[in-house]
């Protein structure tokens, strides 16, 4: 497996004037440091541009706004790595190198534990190597569950497996999908924040709570989603799925998505 272990961060840029600013920090001075850490196996990071906004489901209104999300991929032994990344981010706070402090609203951040990763037969690649090869899009879905263990809970994790993840890859332009359960977020009942630190600390006890879906897209985006949506998400008593966007990849300098708005 990839990794057993990996980071979610929901961004929202506060000022609209600043995503040039973000983008600029964020992928020439904080991702390459995040990137060249033993204990990070690997990361991406994908934009919720207007169009994509356009076209989501979202029913939590703590995740309306987000414009970026941001994930990280940990090697084994993943408490030491995690443990390592948190000493990054605290060694950037200090050295002044954490602007985006001041415009810059996380309403998500997690541990999730990997369940499986699927590849379309087409594609050749592996699962573990999908997350490398080059997508046009993903969807990225978050599903919320009433009781992490229950009948029903477990009746949506089994359909999901043994119909969903199968149809969905049968899906024109869908090249494979990865399954995430939570371990630890900021929307656990439990969870409460550290005071002091400057990075996400887990501390909930709600462990499960969280199904992570995505979906990686090499067709056309619009198109391609356009068939996703026609895959029923199954049973639907154990929770509700709380948000589902289209997500874009970014691109080093293209960051114009939010010019003018």
């Amino acid at each position: 497996m990839l990794s057993q272990t990996v980071f979610f961060s929901f961004a929202e840029i506060t000022d609209p004037g600043l995503h040039r600013a973000y983008n600029t920090w964020h992928q020439l001075d904080h991702r390459p440091e995040n990137l060249a850490l033993d204990g990070v196996r690997y990361g991406e990071r994908w934009v919720r541009t207007p169009s994509c906004a356009a076209t989501s489901q979202v029913t939590d209104a703590r995740l309306e706004r987000t414009h970026y999300v941001n994930m990280y991929w940990f090697r084994e032994p993943w408490r030491s790595s995690f443990a390592e990344w948190q000493e990054l981010a605290e060694r950037s706070y200090q050295w002044g190198r954490r602007p985006e402090i001041e415009y810059t609203e996380r309403p998500f951040m997690a541990l999730f534990r990997t369940v499986e990763g699927r590849a379309a037969a087409r594609v050749l690649v592996g699962p573990d190597a999908l997350p490398f090869r080059p997508a046009r899009a993903v969807q990225f879905s978050l599903h919320r569950f009433e009781t992490a263990h229950s009948a029903a809970t477990h009746a949506f994790l089994m359909d999901g497996q043994a119909r969903r993840v199968p149809e969905l890859l049968a899906v024109d332009g869908v090249a494979g999908v990865w399954t995430f359960s939570s371990i630890s977020t900021t929307l656990d009942r439990s969870w409460q924040p550290v005071a002091g630190s400057s990075t996400f600390d887990p501390s909930g006890s709600d462990p499960g709570l969280f199904r992570a879906e995505i979906i990686y897209i090499d067709g056309a985006p619009e198109e391609t989603q356009g068939r996703i949506g026609t895959v029923s998400d199954g049973p639907g008593e154990a929770g509700q799925e709380i948000f589902r966007s289209m997500l874009l990849p970014i691109t080093p300098w293209e960051w114009d998505w939010f010019d003018g708005t």
